[in-house]
Parts: C-alpha cells; structure tokens; sequence
C-alpha cells in the first residue's frame, strides 16, 4: 500500500489559483503545479502556465508532451464553474503528474479546493504561509 501523502501549498499560490478561475468565469482554469514530494508531503513551490492551452465551457485542453521532461512538474490544478469539486472521469483519464487539484466556484477558502491522487482518493491539503520568490528563481 502507498504511503499517504498531504499537499502543502502557500496561501499566495492558493489565491493566484482562486484570482485566475475568477477571471475566467464561467470557463475553466488550467495551471500546472510546480513542486518538490518529500517523504509523504508534496510542497508546492510554483504555477506554470500550459502554452497554448484552450479554456473552454466545461474543458480544457492542454499539451501534456510539451512538459514531458519537467521533473518538478507535480501536477495540475484545474477550476469546476459548476462548484462540483469531485473530478470527472475525463479528469482521472488526462491525469498528469502525482496529484490533481480542483477548485470549485465561488473560489474562496479551503471548502473550495480539494486534491486527488491517481486512483481518485483525496489527498490532504494543509494551506502554509505566503512564500517569496527571490529574481533568480524566475527564468
């Protein structure tokens, strides 16, 4: 059996997260999570923005081979409009990374957001705080 895991994200990150599902209401967000797994945790470190990916009403579509060798890439994280945050079967089959995140409508607080591994469990989520990025971390 594998060993459970929680998901650290900092509360700034998490509000980027809300702000861009906000902006683009009532389409979907799509952001892949940057990150590091350490003995049972999986800390988020960084949003990446999937180039030339497609927001639609109810999709998104992304290419996931444009990331194939990004190791720090720890997953996604995608909006539900509708506030369902319970991940379709579309989403478990497009599963990229170790873990899925879901944001719900209206995208404000810890109700709203949950996280999946690849087998549809939830996965603990422990909002830290805020972290600084220093320049010579952006490329």
């Amino acid at each position: 059996m594998p060993t459970p895991i929680t998901v650290l994200i900092p509360c700034n990150i998490l509000d980027a997260i809300y702000a861009g599902a906000k902006e683009l209401y009532p389409r979907e967000s799509f952001l892949l999570l940057r990150g590091k797994k350490r003995k049972g945790t999986i800390c988020i470190t960084d949003l990446v923005l999937a180039p030339f990916a497609v927001h639609g009403h109810g999709e998104v579509h992304f290419n996931p081979y444009m990331f194939a060798g990004d190791f720090s890439l720890v997953g996604t994280v995608h909006s539900h409009p509708s506030g369902n945050i319970s991940p379709s079967h579309t989403d478990m089959n497009y599963f990229f990374g170790r873990i899925l995140m879901i944001v719900g409508y209206p995208y404000e607080g810890k109700g709203c957001i949950v996280a999946y591994d690849s087998n549809s469990n939830k996965v603990p989520i422990e909002i830290t705080a805020a972290t600084e990025h220093r320049d010579e971390e952006f490329y």
